[in-house]
């Protein structure tokens, strides 16, 4: 499958090991994951040198031709919370994740759509296991 990964880029890093645990547990399952490169070291520095528009016609791009979008949404960001709501609005199936204990926003908690999973997690063994279930279940669905 074509997944979307969404992360915080400009709002902060703090989360940056469950991005990679992510984005490795996709790839080590055979998923084509465009924006893998959000979840490394160094990705601020990169997207700095992009042109915005360039950026915004990638993406969008990238969402229109994916499966489905998983977003790490531990650290509040008006970019991955536009990419959850552009994938909803194409009815893309969504997974929201974020460590247990955040504030994330009443928008995306309180959103009722029936393609919006929104899931907590402790630690990366557990966010790995519920991105397995999220495609797992995807699966099925598809």
């Amino acid at each position: 499958m074509n997944i979307y990964f969404a992360c915080s880029i400009t709002g902060g890093r703090d989360f940056e090991t469950a991005y990679q645990t992510i984005t490795q547990t996709l790839l080590e399952s055979g998923h084509q994951v465009p924006t893998s490169h959000l979840a490394e070291s160094g990705v601020v520095d990169l997207e700095k040198i992009v042109d915005a528009h360039e950026i915004y016609n990638r993406d969008v791009t990238w969402i229109q031709a994916c499966d489905a979008l998983i977003a790490e949404v531990s650290t509040p960001s008006h970019g991955v919370g536009y990419e959850v709501a552009y994938a909803l609005g194409l009815c893309k199936p969504v997974l929201c994740c974020y460590q247990a204990g955040q504030m994330v926003s009443k928008m995306i908690t309180g959103n009722p759509d029936v393609n919006l999973l929104v899931v907590p997690y402790r630690d990366s063994n557990q966010v790995a296991e519920i991105v397995h279930k999220f495609i797992n279940d995807l699966r099925k669905r598809l």
